[in-house]
């Protein structure tokens, strides 16, 4: 295990980089502690998979440092990283057993046959595997190959970090749940410093003690599931995570008010609005989950209904803008026009997409 600390990463696939958008990974300081579960998260492109093979040693960071522990490991071969990394899809050889997958790795290694046998058996038994221990990988399901990819690297003992790449693309969806499952039990069981990149949000809040949120080769956002939900520090990870994703309603500020529309909006960082340079582009951010409702309030015009199975998705107009709003499905949903009501404790202000400063309890 290990404590991994990238320290100011840059990374172009250009020769000799010269704008911001040459680079894939634009500017990253961050620690993956020793033992950690963590999650890569965001869209295609965004520079997940990069970072990931920069922290492997398959690429050198145009700049910056990697450290392992106190070793700066930025020169080191991957050979030499102690790595292990399960890709999208099943690395396995098909015409061994499933036991002489698992043990590939350490009689590479040159581990004693008394000391593989017990330790391919432990972890066989961690992923559900030993049944079918004497089988040729070939007569597995898919699922059951990438169990054996996961296999190969846990059996190892000496490793500092696990990291997967999108392993559950290619697994049925029904399967999913149960192997996510597995990841979270493997991580408990091993202990292992643990890095998961992946474009889908369900995925990295189940397995994730801490996600790091991508956008456009930086890191906009780390935390807990709760707080990346409950407080975005960037619009587009209120937009990226939940089902929908937050609204984003473009805003101006008056004299330290928030202004919608004509209407004044209580924020949850209601005193940053007064320190909000003019010039910038200023954005409220509220989840459909703290909208109401209400006898007074915002003008809404009511243009459908989504029955999600315990909730209604709710779809309104104000102007020209829409708003999403979840309601509890019991809920009666008014007809034609009603009035609606933001938290303005969950309510906040964006300028230029960044969540403005000073934030204050309303």
């Amino acid at each position: 295990m290990a404590k991994i600390t990238l320290q100011d990463i840059k990374h172009s696939y250009y020769s000799s980089p010269t704008a911001d958008e040459d680079y894939a990974i634009k500017h990253i300081d961050t620690i993956f502690q020793n033992g950690g579960a963590y999650a890569l998260l965001g869209p295609s492109g965004c520079g997940k998979t990069t970072l990931l093979s920069i922290i492997s040693g398959l690429i050198s960071p145009t700049s910056g440092s990697i450290w392992f522990d106190d070793e700066n490991v930025t020169e080191v071969d991957t050979i030499h990283r102690h790595i292990a990394q399960v890709f999208q899809f099943p690395v396995i050889y098909d015409t061994m057993t499933v036991f002489d997958n698992l043990a590939f790795p350490l009689r590479n290694r040159g581990v004693s046959e008394a000391d593989i046998q017990v330790r391919v058996r432990e972890v066989a038994e961690m992923l559900d595997l030993e049944e079918g221990i004497n089988r040729r990988a070939a007569s597995l399901t898919v699922d059951g190959k990438q169990k054996i990819s996961l296999g190969r690297g846990v059996v190892r003992e000496d490793v500092n970090v696990m990291m997967f790449d999108e392993p559950l693309t290619v697994i049925d969806q029904n399967l999913k749940w149960e192997l996510r499952s597995k990841l979270k039990e493997l991580h408990q069981n091993v202990d292992t410093t643990m890095i998961y990149v992946t474009h889908d949000q369900t995925e990295a809040l189940t397995f994730a003690d801490e996600v790091l949120v991508m956008y456009e080769g930086k890191v906009v956002q780390s935390g807990t599931p709760v707080e990346l939900f409950e407080k975005p520090m960037h619009t587009f990870v209120g937009y990226f995570i939940g089902s929908p994703g937050m609204n984003v309603l473009p805003c101006q500020v008056k004299n330290g008010d928030v202004v919608f529309e004509d209407l004044n909006v209580l924020c949850g960082n209601q005193a940053a609005a007064s320190s909000v340079s003019s010039g910038k582009s200023t954005e409220l951010g509220i989840r459909p989950e703290f909208i109401r409702f209400a006898d007074e309030g915002i003008p809404v015009n009511i243009r459908r209904v989504d029955d999600i199975g315990r909730h209604q998705l709710v779809h309104v107009e104000h102007g020209q803008h829409g708003i999403k709003m979840i309601c509890p499905e019991e809920q009666s949903i008014p007809e034609g026009s009603a009035n609606i009501q933001f938290d303005p404790k969950r309510t906040y202000l964006y300028a230029d997409g960044w969540l403005a400063e000073t934030s204050i309890t309303v």
